[in-house]
């Protein structure tokens, strides 16, 4: 039965649906976004610019583990959605069963090796002595929380797969407003540090998981497997696995690479770190209406490729670049008056040289958001229609670019590589996607049915 929540993504007028779908993913995203820049603002305004300079340290390795975790649910999700497009509920409750076996296994591997290996990993990123400890502290606590972060991930990926992008908000939102009461006592009541702060944001995530499962199972029993449901055929279970693990591995990879970039922002010292982990903040919160329309054009594409429904997949496609230019402009402009006083109201800080280094990576990748945004949607578009190396090679080109810049130019030219090392990368990225999206066989054979119809 299709929920008062649920948008229609195979029928109608094409941006409309989109837009109706994407904007609870833009306010869910913007909550997701807010706790993280909570942390990150009580960090620095009340244990100082050395406990946020640790926590920015850390910065890539807590993206790479958040994006693990939302990269394999969203994976898991568009074989939901492409069953959910072709009208098969039973093969959609054994994806749903397949995904809850393969992520609980994941999740448990994955937490023992945080615990083993994040503290090499920081002293391997170059992390200075003065703050490796509460970088350590803090990671090490998220890493305990991966379980949680998971599951919320995965429900909230699931309800998105059959067209209701609206109860994963709400449920955001109630999590995010206890992360911003959670943070505040746990670090200035009970004086935990920037230990209370994760602590904090793993509990928040916590309660939005519980809510999400608990509304599954009263709301919306297309997605509840039966025991019958947890013996899958192997090619079903690979198809599940092969979807996840290439697009979790595409955002590993991606976190990989700002890993590596993080090392080289290490090197620079505390003033830099302090002041590029304030401007990236920032640049993640203008990034969430390119993200979240990216995740409308995943859902989009993967039910209406089940319904073979080709030429709406390419109408689609053109309106969403044609939002993507129109909001980069306005993102630009804004990001030109505004960058000092966001940096500084996140940083907590009235350092010239936080202010400065932060606004100074705002003003050069303001007017790069196009490319961004046309590479994301590109990238999740080619995942929608199941392709799972392709996607991939992007992020293999952005880790040897990072990997170059880190080598090259950043001991050479210092933060002023930082700031351009990743719009030059977008460029040869957004190439290699747009090629790869026209070449894709569907789409071909889509265009020469247009074409001769």
């Amino acid at each position: 039965m299709k929920q008062k929540t649920q948008v229609d993504l195979l029928h109608g007028p094409i941006m409309k649906s989109l837009i109706i779908f994407m904007i609870p993913i833009v306010i869910s995203n913007i909550f997701q976004q807010l706790y993280n820049a909570v942390d990150t603002a009580i960090v620095g305004n009340y244990l100082g610019e050395t406990s946020l300079a640790a926590i920015g340290a850390c910065a890539a390795v807590f993206e790479m583990l958040v994006q693990f975790c939302m990269s394999l649910g969203n994976g898991f999700a568009i074989v939901c959605g492409r069953s959910f497009g072709s009208q098969d509920e039973d093969t959609m409750k054994r994806s749903v069963a397949g995904s809850i076996m393969i992520g609980l296994v994941t999740c448990a591997v994955l937490t023992v090796l945080a615990v083993v290996g994040l503290r090499p990993l920081l002293e391997l990123i170059n992390t200075p002595a003065d703050i490796i400890d509460e970088s350590y502290a803090y990671i090490k606590v998220i890493g305990l929380g991966l379980i949680v972060m998971f599951t919320y991930n995965l429900c909230s990926a699931m309800l998105r797969a059959i067209g209701n992008s609206v109860m994963p908000l709400v449920f955001l939102i109630i999590s995010s407003l206890l992360n911003i009461i959670l943070d505040i006592l746990l670090i200035t009541a009970f004086h935990m540090g920037v230990i209370g702060a994760a602590v904090a944001t793993v509990i928040a995530q916590g309660v939005s998981a519980v809510l999400c499962i608990l509304y599954i199972l009263r709301r919306v029993p297309i997605l509840i497997p039966e025991a019958q449901h947890f013996k899958i055929e192997r090619s079903l279970l690979s198809d599940i696995a092969g979807q996840g693990f290439a697009m979790a591995l595409m955002g590993s990879i991606v976190s990989v690479g700002s890993i590596i970039l993080q090392s080289g922002i290490n090197s620079l010292g505390t003033e830099i770190i302090a002041g590029h982990v304030a401007a990236r903040k920032i640049y993640a919160i203008c990034n969430l209406p390119f993200i979240s329309m990216s995740v409308a054009i995943s859902t989009f594409i993967s039910q209406n490729k089940g319904a073979n429904q080709g030429d709406r997949i390419l109408t689609a496609m053109k309106d969403a670049y044609i939002y993507d230019f129109v909001l980069a402009a306005i993102v630009s402009a804004f990001l030109f008056v505004a960058a000092p006083s966001l940096v500084r109201m996140i940083s907590g800080s009235t350092n010239p040289v936080i202010i400065g280094n932060g606004s100074k990576m705002l003003y050069i990748v303001g007017p790069f958001y196009a490319v961004l945004g046309v590479l994301i949607q590109t990238r999740f578009a080619l995942q929608g229609l199941g392709s799972k190396l392709i996607p991939m090679i992007s992020s293999v080109i952005e880790l040897i670019g990072k990997i170059l810049f880190v080598a090259v130019f950043i001991p050479k030219f210092q933060y002023d590589a930082v700031v351009w090392c990743e719009p030059l990368i977008w460029v040869a990225m957004t190439a290699q996607l747009l090629y790869a999206f026209h070449t894709n066989p569907y789409i071909r054979k889509t265009k020469a049915e247009l074409k001769n119809a």
